[in-house]
């Protein structure tokens, strides 16, 4: 059987015009994909240069088979469960600046580059004093960036038409914000002179951004089957969701050079990305939280099982739909939309998330991703979202460890464990509920202040321990 490459796959060549610091799955499955589509869709003829970030990586394996890898993308598709697969080929080969420095460099002098993107993980995008503008290469990608781009405004005597667009999408707030800081810093460290530092500000554009796609990887469970289906070996298959979303904020002069509206794909050019990082936080990561602890209890133990189950689903979409998406400022269509997306996500047949190992660190993930919503909605609406504190009264008992009977593997900063279990060794459901509500250290805050919210937990938290989850989620849904 054939390996995948350039001689055994009709495919294209493309101008390269994008340099790409990681080479891993999410990337593959994730932007590379969306320009493999613009190439294809809209004549955006733009090839990927990857470039290996850390010493240990696939940049070998990538060139083995000239920068092609097949992409399964399984989801929820205009309401059906779809698995489909193609070549991606907008990547035209890689580099690995550890074996060959210079090639590295001299992507610096292409007059057609236009475009950085990255991901290095979120530890990527750091600061390290000990590395040197001689270095070969320098160890950190933000050194390895500074040291490229200086040596494009060298070669390029400072043109301001020879400056990139840097789209970051390692997962850490305001990345490309930290990632041009950090730049002018070794520029400083360096002494490269205040011109250099003009043109990074003036000629150059360094985008936030927020990225959405899950991206299990290589199935390596399923390549035996995959690759009697492909009829030829690929080492880096790649899965990744239906659902896509990438936020870039920066001036319109991105959008005008990036075709992704003309492609329909779900990139949004904004200058204020937060309230799109916000929606995320409070529907997508807030009903994750919302679920775990009702879902587990009521004896489910996996996110697409919840939504299938017509209490638990019915429980979840009241949430979404009646009390967190109207504590958000975006328009209703888009929230709306949202949302259903989420669902589909979470019903996505393909994917298994366990509810347990969503479980982790449940009391800061309830802090960020739910209270927000609890205190906007009573602060918009004057009253109190009760399926909201349905879920925090589940989360209270889902603290005590036990699931009929057998033991919960409760994960969390020890702090955390140590306060439920001392307060539930007390068998004291309404102090618990009141020591747990007046706890500043999780909340930031004292909630037992809101009117009427201390009386709604401890009453939910009653019924739930006296009579179960089931039952109680039941009589509070009907």
């Amino acid at each position: 059987m054939d390996s995948l490459n350039r001689n055994t796959a009709s495919v294209n060549t493309y101008t390269e015009r994008i340099v790409q610091f990681g080479e891993g799955n999410f990337l593959r499955a994730f932007a590379n994909w969306m320009i493999h589509e613009m190439n294809k869709q809209a004549e955006f003829d733009a090839g990927v240069v990857a470039i290996q970030p850390i010493n240990q990586g696939l940049i070998q394996m990538l060139n083995d088979q000239d920068g092609l890898y097949t992409l399964y993308l399984n989801g929820i598709k205009n309401g059906e469960a779809i698995s489909e697969h193609q070549i991606i080929d907008c990547i035209q080969r890689g580099i690995n600046p550890y074996e060959n420095y210079n090639a590295y460099l001299a992507l610096a002098d292409n007059p057609n580059l236009r475009f950085v993107i990255s991901n290095t993980t979120e530890a990527g995008i750091a600061y390290n004093a000990d590395d040197r503008l001689n270095d070969a290469p320098p160890s950190s990608f933000p050194a390895k960036l500074t040291a490229l781009l200086h040596k494009r405004f060298q070669y390029f005597e400072g043109a301001s038409d020879k400056g990139l667009i840097v789209i970051p999408c390692e997962l850490i707030d305001r990345n490309g914000d930290n990632l041009k800081k950090i730049i002018l810093q070794y520029a400083d460290d360096w002494s490269l002179g205040e011109e250099f530092i003009e043109w990074i500000n003036e000629d150059n554009i360094f985008c936030n951004t927020l990225v959405d796609r899950i991206v299990p990887g290589y199935p390596r469970d399923k390549m035996d089957k995959i690759t009697e289906e492909l009829g030829y070996k690929d080492n880096l298959v790649v899965e990744g969701e239906q659902f896509h979303l990438w936020v870039i904020e920066g001036p319109e002069a991105v959008k005008e050079e990036i075709p992704a509206e003309a492609c329909g794909l779900n990139i949004v050019f904004t200058d204020n990305m937060e309230p799109y990082r916000t929606r995320k936080v409070r529907i997508l990561n807030g009903a994750h939280t919302s679920l775990v602890p009702v879902g587990y209890l009521y004896g489910i133990d996996r996110v697409r099982e919840s939504l299938e189950d017509e209490v638990v689903g019915g429980f979840l979409r009241d949430a979404i739909f009646e009390e967190i998406c109207p504590t958000l400022d975006l328009p209703e269509a888009e929230l709306n939309q949202f949302a259903n997306d989420v669902i589909d996500r979470f019903r996505n047949p393909y994917l298994e998330h366990a509810l347990i190992s969503i479980s982790l660190n449940s009391t800061s993930k309830f802090k960020t991703r739910v209270l927000p919503s609890v205190l906007e909605y009573i602060k918009r609406k004057g009253e109190l979202p009760q399926c909201l504190l349905f879920s925090l009264a589940s989360l209270i008992a889902f603290y005590k460890g036990d699931r009929n009977g057998a033991e919960i593997p409760l994960k969390d900063d020890q702090s955390a464990l140590d306060f439920f279990k001392t307060q539930w060794a007390t068998e004291d459901i309404p102090a618990v509920a009141k020591a747990t509500l007046e706890n500043t250290d999780f909340w930031g805050q004292d909630l037992t202040q809101f009117d009427g919210l201390l009386e709604a937990v401890t009453q939910n938290l009653e019924n739930i321990v006296s009579n179960g989850m089931e039952s109680s989620l039941r009589n509070f849904v009907k």
